[in-house]
């Protein structure tokens, strides 16, 4: 609804890929310690695993959040003031942005520039969607051969099935002369053989089936699946991989235990395996999806194995596959759960509809604005809608549909909207400035419908509404009358326009923070119209201005260092890009948004200070791009500290 956030989405794709590769990297390291186990018993530890990973994406989206830091890739950087860049044009269509921290560059072009995060997560789903196709076509392929495959008989299969412990039905079918015998089916177990096997030795068909239905006692084709599902997903991961083909020999060496755990001699098995081996080939896209008996590249191995009269055979017992499940839900549920520390959800409630109905019942529509602001912050919009409206309905309630109550709500509704939805946001102004009418409330209003009008270039009606809303606020005029000169300015009646900006300086000439955007305006104003000598004086006063009125403070808090003098500087980890409001990009205003902040020892900033203010939201802007930043804290003595730093945010029109 709210469009792409590239550090949003570089947080959920980052987190599931930092959580997946700890889980195997837990796996691996548990492997190491169980190397003296029986094959049964690590097979299962990398069953859990994967059935671990391929749920952590379900329950990160599902597990109420457990906030911790986050940690993430560094890059260097040794400066105390770190810096982002915002650039748009000004005239062909919404604003565009682009990042950098800690270093300078050059002013870029606005062309088209590849989303990288976008084509990282379009570049995972595709290959997961590859895996997965192949999965789906070998089981197709597995499904087709057993509707098409006839029964091959097997007249010690019940015996056999009963050695093992096997207690439901199991089917036997004859496939092409020549393919490796597997097994296949979830709920219903099928064994796979060659036609040709009918002229095998009995011993040697014995032994096969009993590899099967080790298989079929074991359920590997069930987690064959799951697996194999697994690596689809994480199929970039070289762990992922290593850990299958671990998962594939340690299930094969759990089958041959099986089958010598029945009586049958070492040295005949291995015979039979490797004639089979040898005599039959791979069952190709079928192998996807089924448990084969005999694979090549791992047959030296389980021949060693096999006739090693010293390896552990035992296989886990029931007590011991409950102690695994429950060791890997100690693990992925807490991990699951793990988000990024986020102090904008402080003034959000954990139950919003509870909250609502608290607040209707005491009629106190702030608590709920309140909420839906921390919403905003944190970027939850659909909360902050669903609290706005609600608060709307009590202002309704409370004062009348036609209060000022009622107006500044509406108003408080539209500029959320004005995130996601223009149209409904001056529908929802122009109602505002009907409800309030002529009372100065209704001014804001009317200067985002005559924005609206602007954007459209119909400059007529614009031009009206600024001039309305200077009508109905005389106490505030400078920021209409600066828009009534832009309108005048895009019409090419530069003589009303020059006329118009004077009188908003004057009107301004005791807000230093109107003054300033009308100072901006104004120089560029001049520049366009060959007097770059006085636009460049507003210009040195406008940045005077801002200086002046932008102090850092002198005292730190308790605790709080600043850089140098033993105190590494922190290091930007993840940036969040600032955007160009229209309005900014309308008025061609651009310069410098300096913002003082504390970046605390959990890697965000905090008590975050406008120094330098440029007005139009841009600060608004700057500072709701910088919460979402993520710092490697500084560093004193070994520990994170808490620092002071300055962070300029500048927006420039190409």
């Amino acid at each position: 609804m709210f469009g792409w956030n590239q550090s949003v989405w570089f947080g959920i794709l980052g987190g599931v890929a930092m959580k997946g590769a700890v889980v195997l990297a837990a796996a691996w390291m548990a492997a190491v310690i169980l190397r003296g186990r029986s094959a049964a018993a690590r097979h299962l530890l990398w069953t859990a695993a994967f059935a671990a990973i391929l749920l952590l994406p379900l329950l990160s989206a599902a597990l109420p959040a457990l906030r911790l830091p986050l940690a993430g890739a560094v890059w260097p950087s040794a400066s105390a003031v770190f810096e982002t860049t915002s650039t748009a044009s000004p005239d062909n269509g919404p604003a565009t942005s682009a990042a950098r921290a800690g270093w300078s560059t050059a002013p870029r072009s606005t062309g088209w520039q590849p989303n990288w995060v976008m084509w990282l997560a379009l570049c995972w789903l595709g290959g997961s969607l590859m895996a997965g196709a192949r999965l789906i076509v070998g089981y197709a392929a597995a499904w087709r051969a057993r509707r098409s495959a006839n029964p091959l008989p097997a007249g010690d299969l019940t015996m056999l099935a009963r050695t093992l412990g096997i207690r439901r039905p199991v089917e036997v079918l004859q496939t092409e002369p020549g393919a490796m015998p597997m097994t296949f089916g979830l709920k219903r177990a099928t064994i796979l053989m060659p036609a040709d096997a009918a002229e095998w030795s009995a011993e040697r068909r014995r032994i096969v089936l009993l590899h099967e239905l080790a298989h079929v006692r074991r359920r590997d084709a069930a987690t064959h699946l799951m697996a194999r599902a697994a690596v689809a997903v994480y199929w970039w991961n070289p762990l992922a991989w290593k850990a299958w083909r671990e998962f594939l020999k340690t299930r094969e060496r759990a089958a041959d235990d099986l089958v010598l755990d029945t009586g049958a001699r070492a040295s005949d098995y291995a015979g039979h395996l490797l004639e089979t081996a040898r005599g039959l080939r791979a069952g190709g896209a079928i192998e996807w999806a089924a448990a084969a008996m005999a694979r090549h590249s791992e047959l030296e191995g389980r021949l060693l194995a096999i006739l090693d009269s010293r390896v552990n055979r035992r296989a886990p017992n029931r007590a011991t596959v409950w102690a695994v499940a429950l060791l890997a839900a100690a693990l992925i549920v807490p991990l699951s759960a793990v988000r990024a520390q986020d102090d904008h959800t402080q003034g959000m409630p954990a139950d919003i509809d509870a909250s609502i109905r608290v607040a209707q019942s005491q009629k106190n529509f702030g608590v709920l604005e309140a909420a839906a602001q921390a919403a905003v912050e944190a970027r939850k919009y659909d909360a902050a809608q669903k609290l706005l409206e609600a608060a709307l309905a009590i202002r309704a309630e409370t004062g009348g549909a036609e209060s000022v109550e009622y107006g500044v709500g509406l108003m408080k509704m539209a500029d959320l909207l004005l995130r996601s939805d223009t149209d409904a946001a001056a529908e929802l102004y122009a109602k505002a400035a009907r409800v309030l009418g002529e009372r100065p409330e209704a001014a804001r209003a009317l200067i985002r419908l005559g924005l609206a009008a602007f954007e459209k270039k119909d400059f007529p009606p614009a031009y009206e509404y600024f001039q309305h809303a200077q009508l109905v606020d005389p106490t505030h005029p400078a920021t209409p009358l600066m828009w009534m000169a832009i309108v005048r300015q895009r019409e090419q009646q530069k003589e009303e326009a020059d006329s118009l900006y004077q009188r908003a300086l004057l009107a301004a000439d005791a807000r230093p923070a109107e003054s300033s955007v009308v100072m901006r305006a104004y120089a560029e104003f001049l520049r366009m119209n060959g007097r770059p000598e006085e636009a460049a004086g507003f210009e040195a006063r406008a940045d005077a201005l801002q200086k002046e009125n932008g102090k850092p403070e002198s005292a730190l808090p308790a605790g709080v260092f600043r850089m140098g003098k033993g105190v590494t500087p922190p290091v930007p980890i993840l940036r969040d890009e600032p955007e160009y409001t229209e309005e900014a990009r309308a008025a061609r205003l651009h310069g410098a948004v300096v913002v003082q902040v504390i970046i605390d020892t959990d890697g965000r900033a905090h008590h975050a200070r406008v120094l330098r203010s440029l007005g139009l939201g841009l600060d608004e802007n700057a500072l709701d791009a910088i919460s979402q930043w993520q710092f490697k804290p500084a560093v004193k003595d070994g520990q994170p500290v808490p620092v002071t730093a300055t962070i300029e945010v500048n927006f420039r029109l190409m």
